[in-house]
């Protein structure tokens, strides 16, 4: 891979080994959903709520129609802000009326998914860029708003301008979402 040229990232590729990301994409609503369930919380407190918003389900993640008729207080009761049940509605509507499919979405270029997926009140750059590497399979995205990455990027380079670290990720063009799970997975031990 051409971003291997970089020595950090041939070090931490020595030590983490390959990675390989899945196309999800079927599993779009899902983890849209599960991506709002986790904004701003630890993994452990996200787990938690999401399984409990599985369990108001019967543990199967429900379709839009369900999630639209769940009444909003008992949604909260699973742990969610009123913003966050607000949101999740969103993407439930937004399925639910066709605003979003896997087959228009999986046609578009990264800036267009980022474009239609951020039309949903809730969703953001952030989010559109997480679904891109970890569901959608795209290889080339940089989060340029990911505080794991700028703290990534500033421990292993010594950066800390966005400029900087935008001029860095482009050299690692075209498999920037690679570079960012090598990155990620260097601060497991902070």
């Amino acid at each position: 891979m051409l971003m291997f040229k970089d020595p950090v990232l041939k070090k931490l590729y020595k030590k983490y080994g390959p990675h390989k990301f899945e196309d999800r994409s079927e599993r779009l609503m899902e983890e849209l959903v599960e991506a709002i369930i986790s904004q701003q919380l630890s993994n452990k407190a996200s787990d938690t709520i999401y399984k409990r918003f599985l369990d108001l389900f019967k543990g199967k993640f429900p379709k839009p129609d369900e999630i639209l008729s769940m009444d909003d207080e008992k949604l909260r009761s699973a742990g969610m802000s009123y913003s966050k049940v607000k949101y999740i509605k969103n993407i439930a509507a937004a399925f639910k009326n066709g605003d979003l499919n896997i087959n228009k979405i999986s046609k578009m270029s990264d800036d267009e998914v980022i474009e239609e997926l951020t039309k949903i009140k809730g969703v953001g750059r952030w989010t559109a860029e997480m679904i891109l590497i970890f569901t959608l399979k795209r290889e080339d995205i940089f989060s340029l708003g990911d505080a794991g990455l700028k703290k990534a990027v500033k421990n292993l380079y010594n950066l800390e301008k966005e400029t900087e670290i935008l001029k860095l990720s482009k050299s690692w063009k075209p498999k920037r979402s690679y570079a960012c799970w090598y990155l990620w997975r260097s601060l497991e031990n902070d």
